[in-house]
This record gives structure tokens, sequence and C-alpha cells, in this order.
């Protein structure tokens, strides 16, 4: 083998060093509180059965897509998925790509245009800068879920181009931060943006399925749904499959099939894949899964009553979502702590540095419908006894 190149071994010496060098898990059989599979569905026999069974029911036993949805891979099920999800979540149009990652680059590289303007939230997730980088509009970063910031950057922003009338501007933000669990007056940042003819753009990840009549997200839950121009979702997290689809217009799913490069240039998602989200959506809609999405509200409210009872409030970010995060502050300590839990048997992910802020390191802890109020009260009570 050739010698590793030295620029990237000192790279990956820092992050030892700073003891921030990720690696990949062993999956072992702990309580899971580190998960996005806030419904269970990832694990549903229900929605595996009747992904089989609806497979046999279209005729259909092929492996894989064979090719990019624009060659050979635009098999008979995107279409159907497709018509499903503007009806579900009443918009016109709906385009899937293979994962979150892939419609935020999509998006981001090809629908700003040079010159334009894209201010997106400080939290945003590194997809999305990821994508805003390989673009060429101007963007500028707003303080988290602050709308006067986010005002006072458009107008210096703007005091910066020359020609105003050809000039789009797109706002960024999510309905649900990965890492701190809040969200932003979604109301208000809709209305500032339909009032002055801005583009509003929502990353709805982790609020599919966990918000909304059905799980239909937070946007439909608030009824914003006519004043967005375009809602990322996706299926890995409480739909607990994979892939994401972009919602907006028409117009807009013809441009991203025509410009966006990570869905032309890639292989389609299989027929197997597709079928399993429609078994998810579907189960989402019957009894069943409702009072999946009911159980893991009360696991949310239950986690924050004990956290009251507990005293530990102050040490978590305020958040009425699945994720809650307590903040504890170097690599080592928190690192540490979720060790600790692990050896205890809880599953807590250790978030560090660089992914959050140098000092906002945290312990994310996710809920779901299956875990049991006994066990939410021990590891909070076993966290107590470490912060101490």
């Amino acid at each position: 083998m050739p010698d590793f190149p030295k620029k990237l071994q000192k790279k990956l010496s820092e992050r030892a060093e700073n003891n921030s060098l990720r690696y990949l898990p062993q999956v072992e059989d702990h309580i899971d509180f580190s998960s996005n599979d806030y419904l269970g569905f990832a694990k549903n026999e229900d929605i595996y059965a009747n992904t089989f069974q609806f497979l046999l029911g279209k005729g259909i036993s092929q492996n894989g897509a064979t090719g990019s949805r624009l060659i050979s891979g635009n098999h008979q099920l995107y279409s159907e998925l497709e018509n499903y999800l503007t009806n579900f979540h009443q918009v016109e149009s709906a385009l899937i790509f293979n994962s979150g990652y892939d419609a935020n680059i999509g998006f981001f590289s090809a629908v700003p245009q040079r010159n334009d303007l894209v201010f997106y939230d400080e939290l945003i997730h590194a997809s999305i800068r990821d994508g805003i980088r390989m673009g060429n509009a101007k963007s500028y970063k707003f303080s988290h879920n602050d709308l006067e910031d986010l005002k006072q950057c458009i107008a210096r922003g703007r005091n910066a181009i020359q020609d105003e009338h050809k000039v789009e501007i797109y706002i960024v933000t999510e309905s649900v931060f990965s890492m701190d669990g809040d969200s932003p007056d979604l109301k208000a940042f809709a209305e500032f943006c339909s009032s002055n003819g801005f583009y509003f753009v929502v990353d709805e990840a982790h609020a599919v399925g966990v918000f909304g009549r059905k799980g239909t997200g937070l946007i439909q839950e608030l009824g914003l749904q006519e004043q967005i121009f375009a809602r990322i979702i996706t299926f890995g997290k409480a739909l607990g499959c994979h892939g994401a689809a972009i919602l907006g217009s028409k117009r807009l799913k013809s441009y991203l099939l025509n410009f966006s490069r990570s869905f032309i240039y890639t292989t389609a998602l299989s027929p197997h894949t597709i079928a399993t989200i429609f078994s998810a959506y579907t189960y989402l809609g019957i009894s069943r899964g409702i009072a999946e999405q009911e159980a893991l509200k009360e696991n949310i409210l239950a986690f924050k009553g004990k956290l009251k009872t507990l005293g530990l409030t102050k040490n978590f970010i305020n958040s009425e979502s699945a994720i809650q995060s307590c903040l504890i502050s170097g690599n080592d300590k928190v690192k540490s702590i979720s060790k600790k839990l692990l050896d205890d048997g809880f599953n807590v992910k250790a978030i560090l540095a660089p992914t959050v802020s140098e000092g906002e390191e945290r312990l994310r802890f996710c809920l779901h419908s299956f875990n049991a109020k006994e066990e939410i009260g021990f590891v909070l009570q076993l966290l107590k006894n470490q912060l101490k």
C-alpha cells in the first residue's frame, strides 16, 4: 500500500488529541435514547410484512432500479408515491431523492442563482451548508431562531448589491433543529417572507411523523403549507426507512429534475425502498400508527416532567420535540458521562465539537414511543448523579 498522505494523518491526529475522532460504533442491545426511530417504525414487523405484500400485489420482484430515474430507473412506484405525498402533504408536487443529504445539496446547489442571497439559521444542518457552498449564491447566517437578526442581515446584504431587482432572496430554517430540538416561530417567519416576496425553505426532517395530524409535520400543523416555497422531508427518521422528498410547486419539480445534479446523476431507489415508504405512510394513518404518535407525545411530556422534578431543566435546551439536549461542556466530560450511562445499559449519544460549537457539547436524548416511563426516570436519575 502507498504511504498515507502526511497532511491527512495530521488532521486525524488532531482529532484524536482533542478526543473528537469519529469511529463506527458497534450496534448493541442497550435501551435506545439515541436513534432517530421516534415511532419504532424501523423495526415494526407489520410495516415489514406489508411492504412484501405490497410488492406482491403489484407483481414486482425486482431488486434494483437499474439506473437513474432519467434513464431506466423511474419504475411505476415512484409516480404513485409522489402523487400520494402531494395529497398527504397538501402540496402541488413532490420529487423523491435518495436521502436527505442528496435532497439538500441538490436543492441548494441548483436553485439559488449567482448573486441571489441565501440567509440561513446559524444552526442549520450540515447538508444545507454543503449545498449552499456548492452553489453560486451569496450566503449569510443569522442568529438562531432570531427574526430580528435576520432582518438586519437582509438589510446589510441588500446594501452590498448593486441591482436589487435582479436578486432573489431565500430564507432557510428547520422546523425542528436536529441538535437542539427546538423550533423557530414559523408563523412569524412565514409571514415575514410572504409580505416581502422572499422564498421560504424549511427542512422538516425531524418533524414529519412527530407533529401534525397523522404525522404530516409542523408546517401543516400550523397551516403554513401555502406560504412555503420548498419543504424538505425525510423518511429515515420517524418513518423508519430511507429516502427524502422535496415538496413544492410543479415548476420547482420540473426545475429540479433538470438541474439538480444529486437527482440526475444517481441510481434510483429500489422498488422495495419505495414500497417501504408507502407502507410506513399507510401505517401512520391507522389506529396503531396514531397510537405510536400519542405514546411519543406522552413520553416527551414525561421526560420534561421528570427534568423538573429532578431539578435538571436548567441543564437542557428548551424543546417540545423528541430531541432533548443536555449541555455538558467539553468533549472529554460529555464522552465520559455517555460511557457511564452506556455501562448502565442506556445508549445516549454524546455530541462533540466540531459537530457543535466548542463549549456547546451535549448529551442528545432522542425519545421514542417505545421508551418506558421507568426507563426515562432511571436514565435521568443516573444523569443527575453524574452531573454532581
